[in-house]
């Protein structure tokens, strides 16, 4: 049984697709007889599944190299396309995160969900983010990748788009779309184009053309940016990351898989494109200028936020960037990491944030506090979130960061000082949210606020103690960089900056010395970062309104001048039409006449031209 299952490993994606299908026959007919939970649970069933047979068959491929399978998917006139698989300790592991996350997301939205009746189309969409992220995990095709990446983009803008009776929903649901197209354009133009270079769009056989490959200089730089502007997109980088913060519009089970798998979907790819992006230096460059900014800017912009969504996902893109400065700086086992224990700790914030929003019915920062009293269990989680999130040893991404400053220490110190900066700024954000949700008094919309519903508390604490003995798990695998061949110096100052980033939250907002809400003495400043540093606005002024007049433009053109040019044609043979029916006398001899004559004048002008 084991040795069949190892050999169908492939077959992990395979299970949420099969409840995804199952689920969507739930029609409103059906729904009306059974009720719309069935559809839910048979997505509950097959995911765990898929993680059963995850974790089964890792430590078969424990410590031993990757298995290479190839699907045939496509033959006709000569071309044959194979869809390559990468069956790996690292691939199924990846699964197994999937899985195990959407599982317990499930069983949080049977508890968020509970008198909603779109779970079929939900649950479904759920099961399709798995099997993209799945796939993306075990695919070894730049191509199919791209493929997948699309797939998860269009789940995206349904998922988010769940309650579209609301008009932000729609909203946020078709500005989250239409912005990652801008970068999959760029991404398609980079795939393209390395296909005639390489020979290839396999990534391990890309790694290896890589090796030797002589390419020009400006091709490969190009080539480069391409590849990266399509993550930049996927993983809400500047200037391509306010469709994050407006898809939190969605329900938020979906924010759960959306903001801390999901958006690392194009990590991910850079990862495996990151021997070929080593090509263009000016490539690497950019993505280690956009993290910075991107971490930067994000951690400030979500200080200044109010609502809960919107803070936690400018901290998405905050380790976004981060990852993109490691991957930059080739420090990609130090990306994996941070991948991974960003993964758990965002998503056990949103977890415990959501189950507040949804008896409070608030995310409005502003309208909470004091429920430390009546929610325990989720504030307990909140802070099991934050520890995991930031560098405090000794948790999970105090290691994932240690490892990327420890490699950065010599060579790039400026960076150094930015990954301090943004652990600093992340702290103070947190510890900020769990002060004005759980310290103080409580407002009116915290009255009665107990506890949730035990499909929403038992998957939260779960994933709480998951966070907390990651670091235990990563050391049992051998995966936990060792202490004593690391930089001493930038453990300590990570652990500083965390400290002072948290001591400085919890002295502004648990405790009492200011009153809230808190406002800066220089008004232009908070606005500045509350609005996003006023990027929607810049938008609206410049692309926005020049495509907007472009569309115009073109409408007019249309309008008048193709359109004219067509119906003056259309008029001119219906009135020459007119004009000649009342030539046709029905006799032979006038028609011969007339082609005689016309002949006659044809030749006289070709005499003339002649002569």
């Amino acid at each position: 049984m084991l040795e069949f299952l190892t050999q169908t490993a492939w077959f992990i994606p395979c299970y949420p697709l099969i409840g995804m299908v199952i689920s969507l026959l739930w029609t409103p007919s059906i729904i009306r007889r059974t009720g719309p939970r069935p559809a839910g649970y048979v997505n509950i069933v097959t995911t765990f599944c898929a993680f059963l047979h995850g974790v089964v068959t890792f430590p078969s491929f424990w410590n031993q190299p990757p298995q290479y399978i190839n699907i045939s998917w496509l033959e006709v006139s000569g071309l044959t396309l194979n869809i390559p698989l990468e069956i790996s300790s690292l691939t199924l592991g990846a699964g197994i995160v999937i899985t195990s996350l959407n599982l317990l997301t499930q069983v949080y939205a049977i508890g968020y969900l509970e008198m909603d009746w779109g779970w079929a189309r939900f649950f479904a969409l759920l099961a399709l983010f798995e099997t993209g992220m799945c796939s993306l995990a075990l695919c070894n095709s730049l191509f199919f990748s791209y493929i997948i990446l699309e797939i998860l983009t269009l789940a995206t803008y349904l998922i988010v788009g769940t309650w579209f009776n609301q008009s932000l929903v729609v909203t946020g649901a078709r500005d989250a779309f239409l912005t990652k197209r801008i970068g999959d354009l760029f991404l398609l133009m980079g795939v393209l184009a390395i296909f005639p270079l390489a020979g290839t769009w396999d990534y391990r056989e890309l790694a290896i053309w890589a090796q030797t490959a002589e390419v020009s200089p400006t091709v490969m730089t190009w080539l480069g940016l391409g590849l990266v502007a399509g993550p930049m997109g996927k993983c809400a980088q500047f200037p391509l990351h306010l469709w994050l913060d407006e898809a939190m519009e969605g329900p938020v089970p979906g924010t759960i898989l959306r903001n801390s798998v999901v958006v690392s979907t194009g990590a991910w790819v850079l990862i495996k494109l990151a021997p070929v992006i080593a090509l263009a230096p000016i490539a690497l460059t950019a993505m280690i200028v956009v993290g910075a900014i991107t971490a930067i800017g994000g951690t400030f912009i979500a200080i200044a936020q109010i609502d809960i969504k919107r803070a936690l996902s400018y901290s998405a893109s905050v380790y976004m960037g981060l990852i993109f400065i490691a991957v930059g700086t080739q420090q990609l086992n130090a990306a994996l990491l941070l991948m991974l224990t960003y993964a758990l700790s965002m998503s056990l914030l949103i977890m415990s944030t959501g189950s507040i929003i949804l008896n409070t019915i608030t995310q409005d920062l502003t309208q909470l506090g004091g429920l430390w009293s009546r929610r325990p269990i989720s504030g307990l989680s909140y802070l099991a979130g934050t520890v995991g999130l930031v560098a405090l040893p000794p948790f999970g991404t105090f290691w994932a960061l240690l490892e990327l400053v420890d490699g950065l220490w010599v060579q790039h110190p400026v960076l150094v000082a930015v990954i301090l900066l943004v652990n600093a700024l992340t702290g103070f954000s947190i510890i900020r949210e769990f002060g004005l949700i759980f310290a103080g008094e409580r407002q009116p919309m915290t009255v009665r606020a107990p506890e949730n519903l035990w499909s929403i508390t038992l998957p939260t604490t779960f994933l709480a103690g998951a966070t907390l003995h990651l670091p235990i798990i990563l050391q049992k695998l051998g995966l936990l960089p060792h202490w004593s061949v690391l930089n001493h110096e930038a453990g300590f100052l990570l652990a500083a900056s965390s400290l002072v980033g948290c001591g400085l939250g919890a002295y502004i907002y648990i405790g009492n010395q200011f009153s809230k809400p808190i406002r800066l003495p220089w008004t232009s400043v908070q606005d500045f970062f509350a609005f996003d540093m006023y990027t929607p606005t810049l938008y609206r002024s410049s692309i926005v309104a020049g495509v907007d007049r472009i569309s115009r433009l073109t409408d007019w053109l249309d309008r008048h001048v193709v359109d004219g040019v067509v119906n003056w044609i259309a008029r001119t043979s219906v009135n020459t039409g007119e004009v000649l029916k009342y030539g046709n006398f029905g006799q032979t001899q006038l028609y011969l006449l007339t082609i005689v004559s016309g002949v006659f004048i044809i030749i006289l002008l070709l005499l003339r031209s002649l002569a």
